[in-house]
């Protein structure tokens, strides 16, 4: 017999026994569209979960800090340590960062409010996933990039004093609402001038105890650019933080106004970030500098920790899916020996005309593998069904108001030829046993009792 009379036969014995045929695919269904479902909810999940992790966290950057605090000690991070950073191998941009502090600023029109500043290389932020919203990195100097925290709330002097008194004679939930309202109003500050004077503590700590009081710089500079808004974050948690960056060049600048420039020409650097091509390179990169005695900062032990936990989940539905599977094996034993038992006179007749054992094995076998591959397209579909029903739950429930996709399942298409394989060994290791049983009747004895 070829392969195609026995796939023949095969399908006929399924046609004609619809129920049972019908029982046993729903069981193969459920079972294989379990792993699958358990295989794309893990790489779904996971793969979510990584890019927000690398998105908040940065998987694929190390942070250099320098714990040196004593100013009098030569710092540890050098720029001819950054030059040599910026050499290794899988480093794709190298960032230093000067903490300036905390100024307060005042916008042409009267507007005002404050921010934290850091020196860096502006031409930098965009390696470090930044994004302009208005504007770009320029190398001139006296130009100054916020970002989208520091663009809100900004109040003239009359707005925030009747604010105020309002607040200490009758405040209210209502006032309360439209104060943070208020705090969360951005303003066109991108081409804009401003006028920039270091808070009451820069003050002081410019001016040692003792030495007369001076009035303070003010530093006029242009906005050049505005970062956007990153996503996922409210307007009510960006307002806290209102960051700005100026060039290596400018804060120089700015720290000798405060008389707070370094006496032998080395800038300090606070911290340096490092971009790596990929996380799977940031252990390498990260010991290569631990070697110039500096001490870094990563995330992976964030995403190990995930992965482990992701593996567990993922191990938990996997074996669900095989019990369903074990479950339906059983099912499909039981009625392939009800099939075998209900044929005996076919199998006599087979054999009287000629057929052999392995004929009658592998007829059963092959019926059996019809049997768990129809399972195995029933549960592809029902793998998808159940994967867009869940994706239609977090898109009605989960939708944040932005317009932003919550979707976050997906089934990859290596994991379709998994659960087909499960399916169709699910059929074919039930069908031996039936097939077995068949072929060592007896055909004499079949058609006598018939």
């Amino acid at each position: 017999m070829k392969l195609r009379d026995y796939l023949r036969l095969g399908w006929d014995q399924l046609q004609r026994r619809k129920v049972v045929t019908a029982l046993c695919t729903v069981g193969i269904a459920i079972g294989s569209a379990s792993i699958m479902v358990a295989l794309g909810f893990g790489e779904s999940i996971q793969h979510y979960s990584q890019k927000q992790l690398s998105f908040y966290l940065k998987t694929d950057e190390i942070t250099v800090v320098d714990q040196s605090n004593d100013p009098n000690n030569p710092a540890k991070l050098t720029t001819s340590k950054l030059d040599l950073i910026r050499t290794l191998p899988h480093v794709k941009s190298v960032a230093s960062f000067q903490d300036l502090g905390q100024f307060n600023f005042t916008v042409d029109d009267g507007k005002q409010s404050y921010l934290h500043l850091y020196a860096t290389e502006l031409d930098t932020l965009e390696d470090f996933d930044a994004k302009f919203q208005q504007g770009g990195a320029s190398s001139q100097n006296n130009l100054i990039v916020f970002n989208y925290g520091a663009t809100l709330g900004l109040m003239d002097i009359k707005t925030l004093e009747a604010r105020n008194k309002l607040m200490q004679q009758n405040p209210s939930k209502e006032q309360d609402e439209i104060f943070r309202q208020m705090d969360v109003l951005p303003y066109a500050l991108y081409q804009k001038q401003i006028l920039l004077k270091a808070n009451n503590y820069q003050e002081q700590s410019a001016n040692p105890a003792g030495a007369s009081a001076t009035q303070p710089k003010e530093i006029t500079l242009r906005v050049t650019a505005v970062l956007k808004k990153p996503e996922g974050m409210p307007e009510n948690m960006l307002q806290g933080n209102k960051t700005a960056y100026v060039s290596p060049q400018t804060g120089l600048t700015i720290l000798e106004s405060l008389n707070k420039a370094s006496t032998n020409g080395q800038p300090r650097y606070s911290e340096v970030k490092v971009k790596v091509d990929s996380s799977s390179n940031v252990k390498q990169v990260d010991e290569w500098i631990k070697k110039l005695r500096l001490t870094t900062q990563t995330n992976l032990y964030q995403e190990d920790r995930m992965k482990g936990e992701f593996a567990i989940v993922r191990l938990l539905l996997t074996g669900v899916g095989l019990f369903v599977l074990f479950v339906a094996s059983i099912s499909i034993v039981v009625a392939m020996t009800m099939s075998t038992h209900q044929r005996r006179r076919q199998i006599g007749i087979m054999k009287v005309l000629g057929a052999n054992l392995k004929q009658i094995r592998n007829m059963f076998i092959v019926e059996s593998s019809l049997l768990g591959m129809l399972g195995g397209f029933v549960g592809i579909l029902l793998s998808y069904w159940v994967i867009w029903g869940i994706n239609l739950i977090i898109i009605r429930f989960g939708s944040d108001g932005r317009g932003d996709s919550p979707e976050i399942l997906f089934i990859s298409f290596w994991i379709l030829p998994v659960g087909m394989f499960f399916a169709i060994m699910t059929g074919v290791l039930s069908g031996l046993y039936p097939a077995v049983k068949a072929s060592r009747t007896d055909a004499l004895t079949a058609i006598k009792r018939e």
